[in-house]
Protein backbone atom coordinates (compact mmCIF):
# COMPACT_ATOMS: atom_id res chain seq x y z
CA UNK A 1 0.00 0.00 0.00
CA UNK A 2 1.61 2.93 -1.26
CA UNK A 3 1.01 5.71 1.72
CA UNK A 4 2.31 8.62 -0.22
CA UNK A 5 0.06 8.18 -3.39
CA UNK A 6 -3.00 8.16 -0.92
CA UNK A 7 -1.89 11.37 0.84
CA UNK A 8 -1.18 13.33 -2.66
CA UNK A 9 -4.64 11.97 -4.23
CA UNK A 10 -6.28 13.12 -0.76
CA UNK A 11 -5.10 16.83 -0.47
CA UNK A 12 -6.11 17.09 -4.80
CA UNK A 13 -9.27 16.57 -3.66
CA UNK A 14 -9.73 17.91 -0.45
CA UNK A 15 -7.07 20.81 -0.75
CA UNK A 16 -5.90 19.96 2.95
CA UNK A 17 -3.23 17.83 4.59
CA UNK A 18 -4.67 14.18 5.53
CA UNK A 19 -3.59 11.45 8.67
CA UNK A 20 -3.71 8.20 7.68
CA UNK A 21 -4.78 5.46 9.44
CA UNK A 22 -5.19 1.27 7.95
CA UNK A 23 -6.48 -1.51 9.58
CA UNK A 24 -5.62 -5.08 7.86
CA UNK A 25 -7.66 -8.28 6.84
CA UNK A 26 -7.50 -11.51 8.77
CA UNK A 27 -6.86 -15.10 7.91
CA UNK A 28 -8.26 -17.89 9.98
CA UNK A 29 -5.98 -20.35 11.25
CA UNK A 30 -8.71 -23.18 12.61
CA UNK A 31 -11.83 -21.95 14.15
CA UNK A 32 -14.34 -21.77 11.56
CA UNK A 33 -17.99 -20.40 13.05
CA UNK A 34 -17.34 -21.36 16.72
CA UNK A 35 -17.32 -17.04 17.71
CA UNK A 36 -20.59 -16.79 17.38
CA UNK A 37 -20.93 -19.91 19.81
CA UNK A 38 -18.88 -18.09 22.74
CA UNK A 39 -16.06 -20.26 21.03
CA UNK A 40 -12.54 -20.47 20.12
CA UNK A 41 -10.81 -19.21 17.48
CA UNK A 42 -7.54 -18.60 15.77
CA UNK A 43 -7.02 -15.80 13.54
CA UNK A 44 -4.05 -13.87 12.28
CA UNK A 45 -4.01 -10.73 10.70
CA UNK A 46 -2.71 -10.25 7.36
CA UNK A 47 -0.47 -7.63 5.67
CA UNK A 48 -3.24 -6.74 3.40
CA UNK A 49 -4.81 -2.83 4.80
CA UNK A 50 -8.02 -0.61 4.05
CA UNK A 51 -6.02 2.76 4.17
CA UNK A 52 -8.22 5.92 5.28
CA UNK A 53 -6.75 8.99 4.82
CA UNK A 54 -9.15 11.78 6.98
CA UNK A 55 -9.18 15.61 7.92
CA UNK A 56 -12.15 17.02 10.15
CA UNK A 57 -14.92 19.16 8.75
CA UNK A 58 -16.50 22.14 10.89
CA UNK A 59 -20.09 20.81 10.20
CA UNK A 60 -21.98 17.64 11.32
CA UNK A 61 -21.39 15.89 7.55
CA UNK A 62 -19.24 12.85 6.56
CA UNK A 63 -17.87 13.36 3.16
CA UNK A 64 -16.20 9.87 1.50
CA UNK A 65 -14.36 9.02 -1.95
CA UNK A 66 -13.27 5.46 -2.49
CA UNK A 67 -10.35 5.04 -5.32
CA UNK A 68 -11.20 1.33 -5.73
CA UNK A 69 -15.25 1.93 -6.60
CA UNK A 70 -14.61 5.36 -8.14
CA UNK A 71 -18.26 6.07 -5.44
CA UNK A 72 -18.86 8.81 -3.05
CA UNK A 73 -20.62 9.08 -0.24
CA UNK A 74 -21.92 11.76 1.87
CA UNK A 75 -24.52 11.82 4.78
CA UNK A 76 -25.27 14.08 7.96
CA UNK A 77 -24.47 12.24 10.91
CA UNK A 78 -27.55 13.49 12.32
CA UNK A 79 -29.46 11.34 9.84
CA UNK A 80 -30.48 7.27 10.81
CA UNK A 81 -28.32 4.85 8.92
CA UNK A 82 -30.27 2.57 7.36
CA UNK A 83 -29.87 -1.00 6.48
CA UNK A 84 -28.63 -1.76 3.07
CA UNK A 85 -27.55 -5.24 3.47
CA UNK A 86 -24.33 -5.99 0.80
CA UNK A 87 -23.47 -2.50 0.09
CA UNK A 88 -20.38 -0.59 0.84
CA UNK A 89 -21.82 2.60 2.56
CA UNK A 90 -23.62 0.91 4.95
CA UNK A 91 -20.63 -0.66 6.96
CA UNK A 92 -19.35 3.21 6.99
CA UNK A 93 -23.30 4.58 8.00
CA UNK A 94 -23.12 2.14 10.41
CA UNK A 95 -19.51 2.30 12.21
CA UNK A 96 -20.66 6.36 12.53
CA UNK A 97 -23.85 5.10 14.13
CA UNK A 98 -22.47 2.76 16.26
CA UNK A 99 -19.71 5.08 17.66
CA UNK A 100 -22.26 7.75 18.47
CA UNK A 101 -24.44 5.29 20.50
CA UNK A 102 -21.03 3.49 21.88
CA UNK A 103 -20.12 6.81 23.63
CA UNK A 104 -17.62 7.86 20.94
CA UNK A 105 -19.37 10.47 19.08
CA UNK A 106 -17.59 10.96 15.64
CA UNK A 107 -17.09 15.08 14.09
CA UNK A 108 -17.86 15.70 10.72
CA UNK A 109 -14.88 15.13 8.66
CA UNK A 110 -13.70 14.27 4.68
CA UNK A 111 -12.72 10.74 3.89
CA UNK A 112 -10.40 9.01 0.27
CA UNK A 113 -10.38 5.30 1.10
CA UNK A 114 -7.96 2.87 -0.57
CA UNK A 115 -8.69 -1.12 0.23
CA UNK A 116 -6.30 -3.99 -1.18
CA UNK A 117 -7.94 -6.83 0.30
CA UNK A 118 -10.11 -8.74 -1.39
CA UNK A 119 -13.33 -8.37 -1.72
CA UNK A 120 -15.99 -11.78 -1.11
CA UNK A 121 -12.75 -13.74 -0.68
CA UNK A 122 -13.77 -14.41 2.86
CA UNK A 123 -10.49 -12.41 4.42
CA UNK A 124 -12.43 -10.21 6.01
CA UNK A 125 -12.47 -6.86 3.78
CA UNK A 126 -15.78 -5.68 5.44
CA UNK A 127 -14.31 -5.99 9.15
CA UNK A 128 -10.92 -4.31 7.45
CA UNK A 129 -13.10 -1.02 6.22
CA UNK A 130 -15.22 -0.82 9.49
CA UNK A 131 -12.00 -1.13 11.61
CA UNK A 132 -10.37 1.93 9.58
CA UNK A 133 -13.40 3.91 9.37
CA UNK A 134 -13.75 3.71 13.12
CA UNK A 135 -10.29 4.13 14.30
CA UNK A 136 -9.95 7.19 11.74
CA UNK A 137 -13.22 8.64 12.74
CA UNK A 138 -11.82 8.06 16.73
CA UNK A 139 -8.41 9.20 16.49
CA UNK A 140 -9.70 12.80 14.58
CA UNK A 141 -12.28 13.08 17.18
CA UNK A 142 -9.12 13.73 19.43
CA UNK A 143 -9.85 10.62 21.89
CA UNK A 144 -9.05 7.30 22.18
CA UNK A 145 -10.63 4.02 22.50
CA UNK A 146 -9.07 0.17 23.66
CA UNK A 147 -9.20 -2.23 20.46
CA UNK A 148 -11.73 -4.96 22.13
CA UNK A 149 -13.93 -1.71 22.35
CA UNK A 150 -13.47 -0.82 18.46
CA UNK A 151 -13.80 -4.51 17.68
CA UNK A 152 -17.83 -4.47 19.28
CA UNK A 153 -18.58 -1.47 18.05
CA UNK A 154 -17.75 -2.08 14.61
CA UNK A 155 -19.38 -5.83 14.78
CA UNK A 156 -22.53 -3.92 15.96
CA UNK A 157 -22.31 -2.13 12.97
CA UNK A 158 -22.46 -4.96 10.68
CA UNK A 159 -24.92 -6.80 12.64
CA UNK A 160 -27.62 -4.29 12.93
CA UNK A 161 -26.69 -1.88 9.61
CA UNK A 162 -25.64 -4.65 7.31
CA UNK A 163 -27.92 -7.63 8.05
CA UNK A 164 -24.97 -10.00 8.84
CA UNK A 165 -25.35 -11.72 11.91
CA UNK A 166 -21.86 -12.14 12.35
CA UNK A 167 -19.22 -12.69 15.25
CA UNK A 168 -16.52 -10.67 16.97
CA UNK A 169 -13.62 -12.34 15.16
CA UNK A 170 -12.84 -10.39 12.48
CA UNK A 171 -13.00 -7.03 13.72
CA UNK A 172 -11.15 -8.24 16.93
CA UNK A 173 -8.48 -9.34 14.25
CA UNK A 174 -8.70 -6.23 12.80
CA UNK A 175 -7.79 -4.22 15.95
CA UNK A 176 -6.04 -6.16 18.37
CA UNK A 177 -3.82 -8.26 16.24
CA UNK A 178 0.02 -8.42 16.81
CA UNK A 179 2.68 -8.75 14.04
CA UNK A 180 4.41 -12.01 13.75
CA UNK A 181 1.54 -13.73 15.69
CA UNK A 182 -1.86 -15.14 15.50
CA UNK A 183 -4.48 -14.57 18.24
CA UNK A 184 -5.66 -16.74 20.33
CA UNK A 185 -9.36 -15.64 20.97
CA UNK A 186 -12.16 -16.80 23.65
CA UNK A 187 -15.20 -15.40 21.84
CA UNK A 188 -17.36 -15.12 24.95
CA UNK A 189 -14.13 -13.08 27.57
CA UNK A 190 -12.70 -11.55 24.26
CA UNK A 191 -9.29 -12.53 26.02
CA UNK A 192 -7.13 -13.37 23.75
CA UNK A 193 -3.15 -14.53 23.88
CA UNK A 194 -0.68 -13.63 20.80
CA UNK A 195 1.14 -17.09 20.27
CA UNK A 196 4.45 -16.03 17.41
CA UNK A 197 4.05 -18.07 14.04
CA UNK A 198 6.45 -20.80 13.49
CA UNK A 199 9.50 -19.10 11.70
CA UNK A 200 9.93 -21.47 9.18
CA UNK A 201 6.17 -21.51 7.59
CA UNK A 202 4.50 -18.65 6.01
CA UNK A 203 0.99 -17.83 5.14
CA UNK A 204 -0.42 -18.52 2.09
CA UNK A 205 -4.14 -18.01 0.78
CA UNK A 206 -5.26 -19.25 -2.27
CA UNK A 207 -8.43 -17.22 -3.48
CA UNK A 208 -10.61 -19.97 -5.33
CA UNK A 209 -12.40 -16.83 -7.57
CA UNK A 210 -15.64 -18.44 -6.20
CA UNK A 211 -17.35 -14.99 -4.72
CA UNK A 212 -19.63 -15.68 -1.39
CA UNK A 213 -22.16 -13.26 0.07
CA UNK A 214 -21.09 -13.54 3.62
CA UNK A 215 -24.53 -11.81 4.55
CA UNK A 216 -26.37 -14.48 2.68
CA UNK A 217 -29.37 -16.62 3.92
CA UNK A 218 -26.97 -19.65 4.22
CA UNK A 219 -24.63 -18.45 6.77
CA UNK A 220 -27.43 -16.64 9.03
CA UNK A 221 -29.10 -20.30 8.32
CA UNK A 222 -26.56 -21.90 9.83
CA UNK A 223 -26.26 -19.40 13.01
CA UNK A 224 -29.92 -20.19 13.47
CA UNK A 225 -28.91 -24.11 12.95
CA UNK A 226 -26.57 -23.39 16.31
CA UNK A 227 -29.33 -21.60 18.36
CA UNK A 228 -32.06 -23.95 17.83
CA UNK A 229 -29.44 -26.68 19.24
CA UNK A 230 -28.80 -24.43 21.91
CA UNK A 231 -32.54 -24.33 23.01
CA UNK A 232 -33.02 -28.16 23.25
CA UNK A 233 -29.55 -28.75 25.02
CA UNK A 234 -30.17 -26.46 27.31
CA UNK A 235 -33.72 -28.37 28.15
CA UNK A 236 -31.87 -31.18 28.97
CA UNK A 237 -28.13 -29.52 30.65
CA UNK A 238 -28.86 -26.22 32.75
CA UNK A 239 -26.16 -23.85 32.72
CA UNK A 240 -25.80 -24.01 28.63
CA UNK A 241 -25.60 -20.55 27.42
CA UNK A 242 -24.05 -21.39 23.48
CA UNK A 243 -22.06 -24.48 21.78
CA UNK A 244 -19.23 -23.41 24.14
CA UNK A 245 -20.84 -24.68 26.82
CA UNK A 246 -21.55 -28.28 25.54
CA UNK A 247 -19.13 -31.25 25.60
CA UNK A 248 -18.62 -34.07 22.68
CA UNK A 249 -19.96 -36.38 25.50
CA UNK A 250 -22.95 -34.45 25.93
CA UNK A 251 -23.98 -33.68 22.18
CA UNK A 252 -23.78 -37.57 21.86
CA UNK A 253 -26.07 -38.46 24.94
CA UNK A 254 -28.66 -36.35 23.60
CA UNK A 255 -28.24 -36.88 20.07
CA UNK A 256 -31.92 -38.18 19.73
CA UNK A 257 -33.17 -35.32 21.28
CA UNK A 258 -31.66 -33.34 17.69
CA UNK A 259 -33.20 -32.87 14.20
CA UNK A 260 -29.68 -34.53 12.35
CA UNK A 261 -28.90 -31.84 10.65
CA UNK A 262 -28.93 -29.73 13.76
CA UNK A 263 -27.14 -32.12 15.34
CA UNK A 264 -24.25 -32.18 12.70
CA UNK A 265 -23.80 -28.37 13.00
CA UNK A 266 -23.36 -28.65 16.66
CA UNK A 267 -20.97 -31.29 16.05
CA UNK A 268 -19.43 -29.07 13.89
CA UNK A 269 -18.92 -27.04 16.24
CA UNK A 270 -18.56 -28.38 19.51
CA UNK A 271 -15.53 -30.43 17.99
CA UNK A 272 -14.17 -27.53 16.33
CA UNK A 273 -13.71 -25.81 19.57
CA UNK A 274 -11.31 -28.47 20.38
CA UNK A 275 -9.84 -28.24 17.29
CA UNK A 276 -8.55 -24.91 18.16
CA UNK A 277 -6.80 -25.33 21.45
CA UNK A 278 -5.09 -28.66 20.05
CA UNK A 279 -3.77 -26.27 17.37
CA UNK A 280 -2.45 -23.67 19.39
CA UNK A 281 -0.74 -26.19 21.71
CA UNK A 282 0.94 -27.23 18.61
CA UNK A 283 1.75 -23.85 17.20
CA UNK A 284 3.28 -23.57 20.64
CA UNK A 285 5.13 -26.95 20.97
CA UNK A 286 6.21 -26.52 17.11
CA UNK A 287 4.48 -29.56 16.47
CA UNK A 288 4.06 -29.63 12.68
CA UNK A 289 2.20 -32.84 11.92
CA UNK A 290 -0.57 -32.63 15.13
CA UNK A 291 -1.11 -28.56 13.75
CA UNK A 292 -1.64 -30.27 10.02
CA UNK A 293 -4.14 -32.97 10.97
CA UNK A 294 -6.22 -30.36 12.95
CA UNK A 295 -6.80 -28.48 10.04
CA UNK A 296 -7.45 -31.02 7.72
CA UNK A 297 -10.23 -32.37 10.02
CA UNK A 298 -11.11 -29.15 10.82
CA UNK A 299 -11.53 -28.79 6.53
CA UNK A 300 -13.61 -32.12 6.41
CA UNK A 301 -15.76 -31.20 9.43
CA UNK A 302 -16.41 -28.00 7.58
CA UNK A 303 -17.32 -29.72 4.34
CA UNK A 304 -19.55 -32.77 5.55
CA UNK A 305 -20.83 -31.50 8.88
CA UNK A 306 -21.44 -27.81 8.82
CA UNK A 307 -21.59 -27.43 5.05
CA UNK A 308 -20.34 -24.86 3.55
CA UNK A 309 -16.90 -25.52 1.69
CA UNK A 310 -18.08 -25.74 -2.32
CA UNK A 311 -15.83 -28.21 -4.94
CA UNK A 312 -13.28 -25.50 -5.46
CA UNK A 313 -12.43 -24.83 -2.03
CA UNK A 314 -12.56 -28.88 -1.64
CA UNK A 315 -9.40 -29.32 -4.75
CA UNK A 316 -7.68 -26.46 -3.15
CA UNK A 317 -6.76 -28.31 -0.15
CA UNK A 318 -6.93 -31.62 -1.87
CA UNK A 319 -4.02 -29.51 -3.78
CA UNK A 320 -1.91 -28.27 -1.18
CA UNK A 321 -2.19 -31.50 0.90
CA UNK A 322 -0.66 -33.62 -1.75
CA UNK A 323 2.18 -30.72 -1.99
CA UNK A 324 5.85 -30.66 -0.40
CA UNK A 325 6.21 -28.57 2.35
CA UNK A 326 2.93 -28.31 3.55
CA UNK A 327 1.87 -27.68 7.11
CA UNK A 328 -1.76 -27.82 7.42
CA UNK A 329 -4.57 -26.37 4.50
CA UNK A 330 -8.06 -25.74 5.13
CA UNK A 331 -10.71 -23.44 3.87
CA UNK A 332 -10.69 -20.39 5.93
CA UNK A 333 -13.91 -17.89 6.56
CA UNK A 334 -17.62 -18.08 6.28
CA UNK A 335 -17.31 -20.47 3.51
CA UNK A 336 -19.73 -20.67 0.42
CA UNK A 337 -16.74 -20.05 -1.64
CA UNK A 338 -13.37 -17.93 -0.86
CA UNK A 339 -9.93 -18.41 0.35
CA UNK A 340 -7.84 -21.17 1.59
CA UNK A 341 -4.80 -21.04 4.14
CA UNK A 342 -1.95 -22.96 3.71
CA UNK A 343 1.00 -23.13 5.79
CA UNK A 344 3.69 -23.75 3.78
CA UNK A 345 7.27 -24.08 4.52
CA UNK A 346 9.72 -20.62 3.02
CA UNK A 347 11.50 -23.13 1.02
CA UNK A 348 8.64 -24.39 -0.72
CA UNK A 349 5.99 -21.25 -1.02
CA UNK A 350 7.35 -20.87 -5.04
CA UNK A 351 7.01 -24.43 -6.14
CA UNK A 352 3.99 -24.43 -4.02
CA UNK A 353 2.31 -21.44 -5.76
CA UNK A 354 3.47 -22.60 -8.92
CA UNK A 355 1.98 -26.15 -8.75
CA UNK A 356 -1.31 -25.30 -7.41
CA UNK A 357 -2.24 -21.76 -9.93
CA UNK A 358 -1.63 -24.08 -12.73
CA UNK A 359 -3.24 -27.42 -11.68
CA UNK A 360 -6.63 -25.39 -10.68
CA UNK A 361 -6.77 -23.18 -13.73
CA UNK A 362 -6.36 -26.57 -15.43
CA UNK A 363 -9.39 -28.21 -13.81
CA UNK A 364 -11.51 -25.45 -13.37
CA UNK A 365 -10.87 -23.13 -15.71
CA UNK A 366 -10.44 -20.28 -13.13
CA UNK A 367 -7.34 -18.50 -12.45
CA UNK A 368 -6.19 -18.29 -8.68
CA UNK A 369 -4.96 -14.92 -6.90
CA UNK A 370 -2.67 -16.20 -4.43
CA UNK A 371 -1.19 -14.50 -1.56
CA UNK A 372 2.25 -14.85 0.13
CA UNK A 373 1.43 -12.95 3.76
CA UNK A 374 2.87 -12.16 6.79
CA UNK A 375 0.85 -11.40 10.09
CA UNK A 376 0.31 -8.16 10.36
CA UNK A 377 -0.51 -5.86 13.34
CA UNK A 378 -3.79 -4.53 14.14
CA UNK A 379 -5.92 -1.10 13.29
CA UNK A 380 -3.43 2.40 13.45
CA UNK A 381 -1.54 5.00 11.96
CA UNK A 382 -0.07 4.34 8.71
CA UNK A 383 3.26 6.31 8.84
CA UNK A 384 5.35 6.85 5.93
CA UNK A 385 8.76 5.76 5.34
CA UNK A 386 11.37 6.86 3.39
CA UNK A 387 10.05 5.06 0.54
CA UNK A 388 6.15 6.01 0.97
CA UNK A 389 5.35 2.71 2.42
CA UNK A 390 3.67 2.30 5.58
CA UNK A 391 6.37 1.70 8.62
Amino acid sequence: MHVAELRNDFINLYHREPRIFRAPGRVNLIGEHTDYNDGFVFPAAIDLFTCVAITPRDDRRIVIRTENLHEQLDFSLDSPAPIAPRHWTSYIRGVARALQEGGYPPCGADLLIRGEVPLGAGVSSSASLEVAVGYALVAISGRTIECRRLAQICQRAENEYVGAHTGIMDQLASSCAVAGRALLLDCRSLEFRALPLPESLRLVICNSMIKRELSSSAYNTRREECEQGVRILAEFLPGVRALRDVTFEQLEQFRSKLPEIVYKRCRHVVTEDDRVLTAAMAFENNELDKLSRAMSESHRSLRDDFQVSCPELDLLVELADSSPGVHGARMTGAGFGGCTINLVHSDFVNPFRARISAEYERRTKLKPEIYVCDAAAGAGPADLDSSGSPS
